[in-house]
C-alpha cells in the first residue's frame, strides 16, 4: 500500500524527521488557510511525477488560492483525480538532497542510498553519474546505526555539522522502513533551508500488505475510500480475483489487473512479475491480465485463481512464471495450477503455455508436472526465455 503524501509526512513526523507546516484540504470541504506567504498546492495521489503533470502548484495566499485548489480537484493526474489536496508552506530552499531505504532482493538485505543531490530528476542523475549515488546494505536486525549513515553521507563529500545532521535524517529513516514494515521509504528531496533546517518536502512510503496487520492505523487508512478516484474503475473480473486473494490469510494469489488480450499470466517472485509481463509482451503476446502471487499462498487460492483467469473469454493458455523463489513452495503452486485446470474442464498438458517455478520443493513440484504432461523449465531458463516459450506455446493450437 502506498501512502499519500500527507500521510507519508505524518509517520516521517512521529520519527523526530521535520516537514514542512501544511494543512490538508479534503473536496468540497471549505479551505481554513492559516499559512501566511507562499504556499505549495500538492496534489494528493499515490504515485510519483505530478510536478511535470500539473500535480503541484505555487501559489500566494489570497482569493486564487481556493480557485487553483478546485483546479486541482478537477483535473485528473496520471490516471487519478485528487480527493485531497495538501497546502504547504513555500520553504527557502538552499541545498537539496536524495535519500532511500529499500530491499534489495539479490542481496537479501535492506539497503540505504544517498545522493548529494536530490529533486525530480533524480533518476536522470542515477543513470547519467551513477558514482554520485551512495549504497550501503546493512540487517533488519541490527538497523541502520548512525555511524554507518554517517559513512554513506560522507561519501559524497559533505563534512562538519552538515554531514552530522543528514546522518541523523538517514537512520531515522532506516528505522521508518523496518518498523513500519516498508518495501521503500523515500525522502526527495531532503531540503536544506535558508535558516539551516533539513526538512523533507516529499516523501514516498510503501508498507508491505502482508505486514499491515501489525499497524491498525495503516490498515484503516487503506480501507478509506475517500482518499483517492482512480480514472480507471477495478472491472468485476478484477473484484472476483481479489475476492480469490481474499480467501484466506496465506501467501498471496489474486491481485489482478485485466487486460485485453489471450494469454493467462500468474507471475510473481519480487519485481518478477513486472519483468515476465514485460518479457510476455515483448515477444509478441498478448497478456490476458497482470497478477502477482507468492509468500506462499494456498493450493486453493492458486486453484482458484487459474480457474479464475481460465474463465475469460479467449483465454485458452496460462503462463506460470516466477523468479527463483525461497519463500513459495512449488510444488504447492503446481498443485493448484493442475487443479484449476482440470476443475476448468481442460488438460494440463494443452493447457500450461510454459511453467517457470524454479526454488523450493521444486522437485516435487516437477513430479506433480510430469504426472499430467506438462513441460517445465528449470532456472538455467531466464524470465525471458520462458516468456518466449510461452508466446510460442500459445500460438500453437489458437489459431
Amino acid at each position: 500500500m502506498r501512502l499519500l503524501e500527507f500521510e507519508a509526512k505524518s509517520v516521517l513526523n512521529r520519527y523526530g524527521i521535520q516537514t514542512p507546516k501544511g494543512i490538508v484540504v479534503s473536496e468540497g470541504e471549505e479551505p481554513s488557510l492559516a499559512i501566511p506567504g507562499p504556499v505549495m498546492l500538492k496534489a494528493q495521489i499515490p504515485i510519483g511525477g505530478r510536478g511535470k503533470t500539473g500535480g503541484v502548484l505555487a501559489a500566494e495566499m489570497g482569493a486564487r488560492v481556493g480557485l487553483q485548489i478546485e483546479r486541482l480537484f478537477s483535473t485528473k493526474i496520471r490516471g487519478y483525480r485528487p480527493k485531497k489536496v495538501l497546502v504547504e508552506e513555500k520553504a527557502d530552499v538552499r541545498r537539496e538532497f536524495f535519500m532511500a531505504v529499500t530491499y534489495d532482493t539479490v542481496a537479501k538485505a535492506p539497503v540505504a542510498i544517498f545522493s548529494s543531490e536530490g529533486g525530480v530528476d533524480i533518476e536522470e542523475l542515477a543513470r547519467r553519474e551513477p558514482e554520485k549515488i551512495c549504497r550501503e546494505h546493512f540487517t533488519l536486525r541490527d538497523g541502520l546505526p548512525e555511524y554507518k549513515a554517517r559513512q554513506i553521507v560522507a561519501e559524497t563529500g559533505l563534512s562538519g555539522k552538515l554531514l552530522l545532521s543528514i546522518e541523523s535524517v538517514l537512520a531515522k529513516l532506516a528505522k521508518v522502513f523496518i518498523e513500519t514494515d516498508a518495501t521503500i521509504a523515500e525522502i526527495n528531496p531532503l531540503a536544506l533551508t535558508g535558516d539551516g533546517r533539513l526538512i523533507a518536502l516529499d516523501c514516498h512510503l510503501d508498507i508491505d500488505d502482508d505486514g499491515l496487520f501489525r499497524h491498525p492505523d495503516l490498515a484503516a487508512i487503506e480501507k478509506d475510500n475517500s482518499r483517492i478516484e482512480a480514472a480507471r474503475r477495478q472491472s468485476d473480473f478484477e473484484r472476483a480475483a481479489a475476492k480469490i486473494d481474499s480467501l484466506d490469510h496465506r501467501g498471496v494469489a489474486g491481485r489482478v489487473v485485466e487486460f485485453d488480450g489471450d494469454l493467462g499470466l500468474i507471475i510473481g517472485g519480487g519485481g518478477a512479475s513486472l519483468t515476465a509481463f514485460d518479457a510476455v509482451r515483448a515477444h509478441g503476446g498478448r497478456p490476458a491480465n497482470y497478477c502477482e502471487i507468492g509468500g506462499n499462498p494456498s493450493v486453493r487460492k492458486v486453484k482458484e485463481l487459474t480457474r479464475h483467469i481460465l474463465s475469460k473469454p479467449g483465454v485458452k493458455k496460462v503462463a506460470v512464471i516466477m523468479n527463483v523463489v525461497s519463500n513459495t513452495r512449488v510444488d504447492l503452486v503446481a498443485r493448484g495450477v493442475i487443479k484449476g485446470i482440470l476443475e476448468a474442464g481442460k488438460r494440463p498438458s494443452e493447457t500450461v503455455a510454459v511453467f517457470r517455478v524454479p526454488g523450493a520443493w521444486e522437485e516435487e513440484g516437477y513430479k506433480i508436472l510430469s504426472k499430467y504432461g506438462v513441460r517445465f523449465c528449470d532456472r538455467k531458463v531466464s524470465i525471458d526465455e520462458a516468456a518466449a516459450i510461452a508466446v510460442a506455446n500459445a500460438d500453437v493450437g489458437s489459431q
